[in-house]
């Protein structure tokens, strides 16, 4: 565990909401023991309950579209550090197959981002739909036992001091009070859950009148991931894989409502002006206009419920972040409800899930957001800051690594504890290990892994939640990583006794 023990989040013995005027059903007496309550069958409502399934935490998702209704996705593309959290579930192999990897990103015209160089074995980014992201994430929860309730919505909320109550309204408008020890809202940037516990959500607009469009294309695109900014316009093509490419587009000039009328002439005339040409675009299947938002919560946690993804914090699609910092708050909390629930940890370690994720959703909106602003540069002077931006990036290694660590999320580190070994809070890279193994393998199941030199035998009753295993190097330094990938603690030199106390301090 890195971070400051202890629960800062703001505290409410009681709170609720309803979206429905008849009363509420009677809420039952308790808690199902251990149950969690996540709203939101997106891709870190997904990963969560899989997570909580997997060790043995009862978890009801709840989601108000049909099973197998897409959201449209926006996100496109699975950067380093969520392919690492997925590689540690399992989903990594699968995901690649399915998708086109490449190893630069290009964020504007004359800024394009080596991945080559990136410490993880995946180098470079991975251009595949959110939904078949969502559709791994759903097998694997449904199969760890997950219970995975569609056609379901959040009619109110309250909380206690002993757990959540969440009424539920299913199909046929079936009303349902579910009780819970916690509740975790990843419902999105209009989430009923952070309403329910009087979060606010402060930010505003930066790109409206966005332009988005499944099309089919007379000609190939040169790059699987094609975009670039020319003036006042922008467009952005990638493709589903099914023979239909998404095609974003934005003119500063055509400040326009979402629900305003919108026609494929539109979105060609800004493509040609932003890409050179429009690709012959033709046979849309959907088309929408929509506005993109830069929010965040101020707190991640009211009293027994939490936030996370874009219930959580919202940004501009600038760089692809949106989905994968949702991803790694999901791995975040996941260990930690489990170990809590679990009785292996106090309740002050779920405390350390804000105080590590609310920093990192700080610092992608600010980047996302700079990356945005400088792609649409007008000004002379802002254009003259986006060329001194490029050519710092390309040419100064420091400089560049710092970026592409911030963009992939292979850079961020949690604080530590004063006095800590300088490793701890630091993303752990997939590691060679003895007899052939390697890290993230190791970290499937939910599990800590040990990793020494010599030989530790792992007790029988922490098996389910530890692993032991030896570098393959002749490293003697002693990590004890958590199930999240982040080094809980470290020594360059242990013992026995040493060993033996930092796995009871962590694993329980």
């Amino acid at each position: 565990m890195s971070g400051t023990p202890g629960d800062t989040a703001p505290r409410a013995p009681a709170t609720s909401a309803s979206t429905d005027p008849r009363p509420a059903t009677p809420a039952a007496a308790a808690p199902v023991p251990g149950r969690v309550v996540v709203v939101g069958a997106g891709p870190t409502g997904l990963l969560l309950a899989g997570d909580l399934a997997t060790a043995g935490v009862p978890v009801t998702l709840l989601e108000r579209r049909p099973r197998g209704i897409s959201n449209l996705s926006r996100a496109f593309v699975l950067h380093a550090r969520a392919l690492e959290q997925l590689d540690a579930r399992g989903l990594a192999d699968g995901l690649e197959a399915a998708g086109t990897a490449l190893d630069r990103l290009r964020l504007f015209a004359g800024l394009a981002l080596s991945l080559r160089d990136l410490p993880s074995r995946f180098r470079h980014v991975l251009v595949l739909p959110q939904y078949e992201v969502e559709k791994a994430l759903e097998r694997r929860a449904a199969e760890a036992g997950a219970d995975l309730r569609y056609e379901t919505e959040v009619a109110g909320l309250a909380q206690d001091a002993d757990g959540v109550t969440v009424e539920a309204r299913g199909p046929g408008g079936r009303r349902e009070a579910l009780r819970a020890v916690y509740a975790v809202g990843t419902d999105g940037l209009h989430s009923t859950v952070r309403k329910a516990v009087g979060l606010p959500f402060p930010g505003r607009s930066v790109i409206r009148s966005l332009l988005l469009a499944d099309v089919r294309l007379a000609e190939e695109p040169e790059e699987v991931l094609t975009a670039n900014a020319v003036g006042d316009v922008f467009a952005l093509i990638a493709p589903f894989g099914d023979g239909y490419y998404r095609v974003m587009g934005w003119h500063r000039g055509r400040d326009l409502p979402d629900g305003a009328s919108l026609d494929l002439d539109e979105l060609r005339e800004i493509t040609r002006q932003a890409l050179g040409r429009d690709y012959g675009m033709h046979d849309p299947r959907w088309m929408s206009r929509f506005h993109s938002d830069e929010r965040q919560a101020p707190a991640y946690r009211v009293g027994r419920v939490f936030l996370a993804g874009d219930a959580a914090h919202i940004h501009s699609p600038a760089g692809g972040q949106g989905m994968n910092t949702g991803l790694q708050d999901a791995a975040n909390l996941g260990w930690k409800l489990a170990q809590v629930l679990g009785g292996h940890a106090p309740e002050a370690l779920l405390g350390t899930y804000e105080s590590e994720r609310h920093p990192v959703g700080r610092s992608v909106l600010r980047s996302s957001g700079g990356l945005v602003r400088l792609a649409m540069a007008k000004r002379p002077w802002t254009r003259a800051l986006r060329a001194a931006v490029a050519a710092s990036l390309n040419a100064v290694p420091p400089v560049r690594r710092r970026a592409v660590g911030q963009v992939t999320g292979i850079g961020y580190r949690y604080a530590a504890p004063r006095g800590s070994h300088r490793l701890v809070g630091t993303r752990v890279p997939d590691v060679a290990l003895a007899g052939g193994g390697r890290l993230y393998e190791a970290l499937r199941g939910g599990r800590f892994v040990l990793i020494t030199p010599e030989a530790y035998e792992v007790r029988r009753d922490r098996a389910a939640r530890l692993t032991g295993v030896r570098w393959a190097s002749g490293r003697r330094t002693a990590v004890l990583v958590r199930p999240d990938g982040y080094v809980a603690w470290a020594a360059d030199s242990a013992g026995p006794a040493a060993l033996e106390a930092a796995v009871a301090a962590h694993v329980g």
